[in-house]
């Protein structure tokens, strides 16, 4: 921050607390009590019959000053408005003077203490300035309507956050309009006034405090008008065949299904294509076997690390896609329609039609629900390139039909897929060329985390290209090739031959054929839901890829448990997915796991932040597994230990992740993972380490001094 907007803001705070001070220093409070007003009352009211514009100006200001530095009195200056003014004309004034001065008083707190609430609060104020810009007008009314909570703590809290100002005025006008009636009315009957509770009995009270609710009931009950409007026109069944249809058997719509016949539901699944979808056929399962093996070949490759003798060995690609099938098989089972049928879940196989939200078609049947759950998963993204249906090119999902190695494989997209699937291939013998459009790989990532993989790719023999766009594919007598352009050249191409083209340049979510059209929702944009879950209709939920906005298998599991609460159970609460403690990881050699903010989520997001490093080269385990390179980055707010987010690169990272997860999950800080005991030697130890960089960047000078006098004096009496 500019110095002079610190020098600013220091005078700013001066200047206000020296106003504050002297009012109470000369005893401001004498002049506007109850007793005062009373009896300079008829002194007060002759001024006004002689300078009416002069005093209500004056009222005016006084006002505003008075609210605006949040200072006491703001209920006898109304009490006066109403007695020196009369109620239309005490009114009309308070009304805007409080609202004006409430404003002024938010505007001050928010100039002169939010950046370091924001600091100190961190996620925490993030999560209420999320919650505010969805209904912060709806709450701030409710506030100003109940008179238990002082006006002026509502303006300094709400100074906190990022509410518009222009939302503040018109809500606060709004909502302290009936105290304002209220006390500038009992203002015209002054002599009958000896303390508030003159004026606010417990009756007027309870009537505030449920004029207060009133505004949450009425944005419930607008909700749910809208929610049940999108329904009107589809006929309801008199009675329904089953509690829930899961559309998709992928990891989203397995959990659905298990977990809405676990809570006793009638549930039915229906697939297109194979139980398990992308995670178990096309995803997870084979990507993570493909990994291992090009791994134990690379590790064979280079065995001299272990003190054992290279080999020259050569890989059968053949042979490692034919194991890669084997261990689909061997999952298969726990995705299997038998199992799940086991569980009381009804499976079908074929396409599912929405007809309403009542109503799906599999085939010449239609089942009748009560909710629906669209969980039918993502397809590979095509790019917009021209000649791209002149090469046999491969995605993700069709990659496991190889049998045949390509000697040059062209991977387009320097994302997790795109870099897991690029250095298997490398390291099981083709020369891999990754065209990656963006700056760096893993852009999601810190980019110390996207320099630690290139480096390992060029050392490996990977050629990156990053800061290039692919432009077209072209064709002739040779190999193909794929034309690409630096980012910053406007006709310098370059062109990249290739025996296979990978696309790895993203997924989009399946939504062609399930008849959702015919409902009003646009299938050639983002599939929308809200917090919950909920598409248009209030009881279609929608969850895993076909939802996103995290294509994990992990990530679609959690979500499925939310969608399936609020859809058995939603007419009675509903609840909001978290993503604030979601771990990822890169399978890629080293891994790159992650979870809560990024470095550069904390600085897009103005939150304040401390980093600690540890360098896993100084870990035992990595040493003596001959894997001693990678890091732990570790966020936390300043001067304290709760963790706001972690990044690892290292042999194991996936697996160590999970420990800052669960403290997260929990609120527990790095110096409860100092205090737990790990097995040594494992790679979880360079978890403790983090913490103990963590705890000596903040040792206590002061008990270190005083320590070290006491030993001293321990070591001569």
């Amino acid at each position: 921050m500019p110095r002079q907007r610190w020098v600013n803001r220091g005078w700013a705070f001066v200047i206000c607390g020296a106003v504050v001070i002297a009012f109470f220093m000369f005893d401001g409070l004498r002049y506007l009590n109850f007793e005062t007003l009373a009896s300079h009352r008829a002194q007060l009211t002759a001024l006004f019959a002689t300078h009416p514009a002069a005093m209500l100006g004056g009222f005016f200001a006084l006002y505003v000053g008075v609210t605006g530095l949040s200072l006491p009195g703001a209920a006898v200056l109304t009490l006066a408005a109403g007695a020196l003014f009369g109620w239309w004309w005490g009114t009309l004034l308070v009304s805007f003077a409080s609202t004006l001065g409430a404003t002024l008083a938010c505007a001050i707190a928010r100039y002169l203490f939010r950046e370091r609430a924001a600091r100190f609060l961190g996620s925490t104020l993030t999560a209420i300035n999320a919650g505010l810009a969805r209904d912060g007008g709806f709450y701030l009314l409710s506030l100003r309507l109940v008179p238990a909570i002082p006006f002026f703590v509502i303006n300094l809290a709400l100074g906190l956050t990022t509410l518009p100002l222009r939302v503040f005025y018109l809500v606060s006008q709004l909502g302290m309009f009936p105290a304002t009636v209220i006390f500038v009315n009992a203002g015209t009957h002054l002599g009958q006034i000896r303390a508030a509770r003159d004026i606010l009995s417990p009756q007027v009270v309870i009537s505030l405090c449920l004029l207060g609710v009133l505004p949450l009931l009425t944005r419930a009950l607008l909700q749910w008008w809208r929610r049940q409007r999108t329904l009107r026109r589809f006929p309801k069944p008199a009675r329904f065949d089953r509690n829930l249809i899961v559309i998709g058997a992928g990891s989203a719509g397995l959990v659905a299904a298990y977990l809405a016949a676990a809570l006793r539901a009638k549930v039915t699944l229906i697939e297109r294509h194979k139980m398990g979808g992308d995670c178990l056929n096309t995803g997870c399962v084979p990507s993570k076997t493909l990994l291992r093996a090009a791994k134990q070949i690379y590790q064979a490759r280079h065995a001299d690390r272990y003190g054992l003798p290279p080999t020259a060995i050569t890989a059968d690609f053949a042979t490692i896609m034919a194991h890669v099938q084997r261990t689909i098989a061997a999952v298969a089972p726990h995705d299997s329609v038998v199992r799940y049928q086991a569980l009381g879940v009804e499976c079908l196989q074929g396409e599912a039609r929405v007809m309403s939200p009542y109503q799906v078609a599999v085939g010449d049947r239609v089942l009748t629900t009560r909710g629906i759950i669209v969980a039918s998963g993502a397809r590979p993204a095509l790019p917009a390139l021209p000649g791209l249906d002149t090469v046999p090119y491969l995605t993700s999902d069709t990659l496991w039909e190889l049998r045949e190695l390509p000697a040059r494989l062209v991977v387009l997209g320097g994302g997790p897929i795109g870099c897991e699937l690029g250095q298997a291939f490398a390291r099981l013998g083709s020369h891999v060329t990754i065209v990656q459009q963006a700056a760096r790989l893993l852009p999601r990532e810190d980019p110390e985390f996207s320099t630690i993989l290139a480096e390992q790719f060029a050392h490996e023999g990977i050629t990156v290209m990053t800061n290039y766009r692919a432009c077209a594919i072209e064709t002739g007598a040779g190999a193909p090739m794929l034309v690409c352009a630096a980012n910053n050249a406007v006709n310098d191409k370059l062109r990249v031959p290739f025996d296979r083209l990978l696309l790895a340049v993203g997924r989009e979510p399946n939504l062609a054929g399930l008849g959702l059209e015919a409902l009003g929702i646009d299938t050639k944009l983002k599939f929308e839901t809200d917090r919950y879950l909920e598409t248009v209709f209030p009881n279609v939920y929608a969850c895993g890829d076909v939802a996103g906005p995290y294509r994990f298998t992990h990530a679609s599991s959690h979500q499925a448990w939310y969608a399936t609460i609020n859809a058995l159970f939603g007419q009675f609460r509903r609840f909001a997915v978290d993503y604030s403690v979601l771990p990822w990881c890169t399978f890629t050699d080293p891994e790159i796991a992650h979870v809560g903010l990024s470095e550069m989520e904390a600085q897009a997001r103005q939150i304040a932040y401390e980093i600690h490093t540890y360098d896993l080269a100084e870990l035992d385990r990595a040493i003596t597994d001959g894997a001693a390179h990678g890091r732990v980055k570790v966020l936390t707010p300043p001067n304290r230990d709760r963790i706001l987010g972690v990044t690892i690169a290292g042999e194991r990272a996936g697996d160590m992740i999970a420990e800052f997860a669960l403290a997260m999950r929990h609120g527990l800080g790095l110096n409860k993972i100092l205090g737990t005991v790990h097995a040594y030697p494992t790679w979880m130890e360079g978890n403790k380490a983090i913490a103990g960089v963590w705890r000596r960047a903040h040792q206590p000078a002061f008990i270190l001094k005083l320590l070290t006098g006491y030993q001293r004096w321990r070591r001569h009496e």
